[in-house]
């Protein structure tokens, strides 16, 4: 109660300011990028600007109703899960912990909400603008639609509403009761057993709060049902767009409701089939096979229940933050060689930090970094990624986050094929100079840079796989943590330059061979000797 005030307060007013700020911009801005755009054709590009004042002008309101109630969550539930963390058999003081965890660093991580939502909002945000502007390529084709198919979306659409809406709701409404009693079984049985949201000891009051507060959830999911109905419903008129047959739309109004209630039929482990109709005979394959679903979900979730303390002890999964930090770490130390190799040189850096030209540091030199995680991880017959002597990751230990999904499965595939390249020794030392400084879009690019292999096949293949790390790079670089983090790596690196004892503009020192330029500061070479000079070169420049 007395943090959840001011850490909302941050939340809310922070996100509300940098929405507020950049609405101007995000509006004109999306309109350009779009026009401008050669990724749609005419008609969708039309279509598309005459529907963008909707949801630009709902994304104001739509973000700030968004961090107030997202700010009270976090301020309140934040203090509250560090108190009973406080009371766990490793904590000593425990009467201190309970009163002082999760204050300051509720407020301490409300501000860096703030600073990677800003982020995300001036520096994601315009990076997918930028994208959209990008020419494409000879054999790729702009997006578009058929202007004789926009007439029957809209009739669809218009059909599907008053169909989908009722029926989808009263399905919803029909399956709440079996939600309510199934689901108030499963959580005291878990309740019993000491499993599921009670097997750990902070888990054990909210998972007590859920059995009392669980009829709110099924009215949150009958609500919810309501609400994506219209949505389900306005999807015909795409399904009519994109098969280009209006029959198709037609079929997809029915469709959607029978997938909708198989849905509910799969989340609740309920017998599907047809109602019996007839006394004597029935529809004994639809039965049998009902049951048998029915069996295997009341079996899968007593083998859940049973086996989950066992799992989760036997495996530890690795959380975002330890990966996000591998990464960082293995471009600091990357880029202090680099640095040192004159791979990268305090021009890369001024641009970077003075320009916004940031392509060399945020995207290659990351690249290289993984690079070398597939090339340590093809050698050791891992089946996952090797990251460390002490850390590897697999399918089983990886963070459990969408978003790392993503990342997962290319970067295994690319393990696989760096392995079947047996690449030399040779080799792998010429590609650092390659990743930094060649471009790698034709095998001819490769030509003067003295690589060992002559083979066009082999490096094309390597060129592809460069060309693939570097847009997964790309994709990674516009996340707000991404942003954050790298702003320390560039001044870390910077830090590193003045270390090394490079000269900058303005002063009369001769310059390090390999290095060229610097920093437009006004200080003295005699002051570049200590840390402390440094970190006040790095705020002056920032």
């Amino acid at each position: 109660l007395i943090i959840c005030p001011a850490a909302a307060a941050i939340i809310a007013g922070g996100n509300s300011a940098v929405v507020i700020g950049l609405w101007p911009a995000h509006f004109f801005w999306t309109y350009y990028c779009v026009s401008k755009s050669k990724r749609l054709g005419w008609i969708l590009k039309i279509l598309v600007l005459l529907l963008l004042p909707v949801p630009l002008i709902l994304w104001p309101v739509v973000a700030i109703v968004a961090s107030i109630l997202g700010g009270i969550c976090y301020g309140f539930f934040s203090p509250l899960i560090a108190t009973f963390e406080a009371v766990g058999e490793s904590v000593k003081e425990k009467w201190k912990h309970c009163f002082l965890d999760g204050c300051w660093s509720t407020l301490e991580d409300s501000c860096t909400l703030v600073r990677d939502f800003m982020d995300f909002c001036f520096h994601s945000y315009f990076s997918y603008m930028d994208e959209l502007r990008e020419e494409v390529h000879e054999h790729e084709q702009p997006m578009e639609i058929q202007l004789s198919m926009i007439p029957g979306g809209f009739l669809v659409a218009i059909l599907a509403v008053p169909v989908d809406v009722p029926l989808i709701t009263a399905i919803a409404l029909w399956k709440s009761p079996y939600m309510l009693f199934r689901g108030w079984k499963r959580l005291l049985e878990d309740l019993v057993g000491r499993e599921g949201p009670f097997l750990e000891s902070v888990c054990v009051p909210f998972a007590g709060l859920a059995i009392f507060l669980w009829p709110l959830a099924v009215i949150g999911a009958v609500l919810a049902a309501f609400f994506s109905s219209f949505f389900l419903g306005l999807y015909g008129g795409v399904v009519v767009i994109e098969e280009g047959s209006l029959q198709m739309g037609l079929a997809y109004i029915v469709a959607v409701i029978s997938l909708f209630d198989e849905y509910c039929n799969d989340l609740l482990y309920l017998r599907e089939g047809r109602p019996r109709y007839r006394k004597n005979k029935n529809n004994t394959n639809e039965i049998e096979r009902g049951k048998s679903i029915e069996q295997d979900g009341s079996k899968s979730l007593k083998l859940v229940s049973e086996g989950s303390r066992t799992v989760k002890r036997a495996i530890q999964h690795y959380t975002p933050m330890q990966v996000w930090d591998w990464l960082f770490k293995s471009c600091e130390v990357n880029g202090k060689s680099l640095l040192h190799e004159g791979l990268i040189n305090v021009e890369d850096v001024q641009d970077c930090i003075l320009k916004g030209n940031c392509k060399k540091l945020s995207i290659k030199l990351p690249a290289w970094s993984i690079l070398q995680c597939l090339l340590k991880s093809s050698k050791s017959n891992s089946s996952g990624l090797v990251l460390s002597e002490h850390m590897e990751l697999t399918l089983t230990n990886f963070p459990r986050d969408r978003l790392f999904d993503w990342f997962l499965a290319p970067l295994l595939t690319m393990k696989e094929q760096v392995k079947g390249l047996n690449l030399e020794e040779n080799e792998e030392v010429f590609l650092k100079k390659l990743v930094m400084v060649c471009k790698n879009d034709i095998p001819e690019q490769w030509d003067d840079t003295g690589f060992p292999s002559g083979d066009k096949v082999r490096v094309a293949q390597l060129q592809a796989v460069i060309r693939r790390l570097q847009g997964i790079v790309g994709s990674m670089s516009r996340l707000p943590t991404f942003r954050r983090r790298f702003k320390n790596l560039v001044k870390v690196l910077y830090i590193e330059a003045i270390q090394m004892g490079l000269s900058l503009p303005g002063d009369s020192g001769p310059s390090r061979s390999g290095f060229g330029g610097g920093f437009p500061l006004g200080r003295r070479k005699s002051e570049e000797g200590s840390l402390g000079s440094a970190h006040e070169r790095v705020s002056d420049m920032v």
